[in-house]
């Protein structure tokens, strides 16, 4: 549960940061609260797991955060950050940043999928690498504006769809 809080707060942040011009006022402030209530319904869902751990003296299972996690971590602080250099040297619009963002968010979710033996996050992590994708193509181009929308929004929105779902699947299989 604790992986799926850390990925519902950076589906939060993916929207707080990314909407903005061209979406409306209205869009903006729709889109910020319904990702403010997700990321208060997993935290929600988080809770009700580890009070359910403690009233039945479960345990959590296996080192999610071994030596693999931490492998794939490093791995893309390294890319994010020198990603983010290499798209600067190139001259590519600011936009770009948040699709090489979740690019490299994406393909940490597949990687992790193995290690966690959770093949839950390789569907999300598959659509953030493509939205990433597709953001990159658009950058360059007149709809550079979108950018945002596409890989930073609905990134986020697929990781607060996704932790929402598994939040609530694992706390209702505890509680029967």
């Amino acid at each position: 549960m604790t992986g799926l809080l850390i990925g519902a707060m950076f589906g939060a942040v993916f929207v707080f940061v990314n909407t903005h011009d061209p979406l409306s006022g209205t869009a903006v402030l729709l889109l910020r609260v319904a990702a403010g209530l997700a990321a208060a319904g997993v935290l929600a869902l988080w809770f009700t797991a580890a009070r359910g751990q403690r009233d039945t003296g479960g345990a959590p299972r296996g080192a999610m955060f071994g030596r693999g996690y931490l492998a794939v971590v490093a791995a893309e602080a390294v890319l994010l950050f020198g990603g983010l250099r290499v798209l600067a040297a190139l001259g590519a619009p600011e936009q770009a940043n948040v699709a090489w963002v979740a690019l490299v968010v994406g393909v940490h979710f597949v990687a992790l999928a193995p290690i966690w033996k959770s093949w839950d996050i390789a569907v999300p992590g598959a659509v953030l690498t493509l939205l990433g994708v597709a953001g990159l193509v658009l950058a360059p181009t007149s709809g550079a504006a979108w950018v945002p929308f596409l890989s930073g929004v609905l990134s986020g929105i697929v990781l607060l769809a996704g932790t929402v779902t598994v939040s609530w699947r694992t706390v209702a299989a505890g509680t029967r």
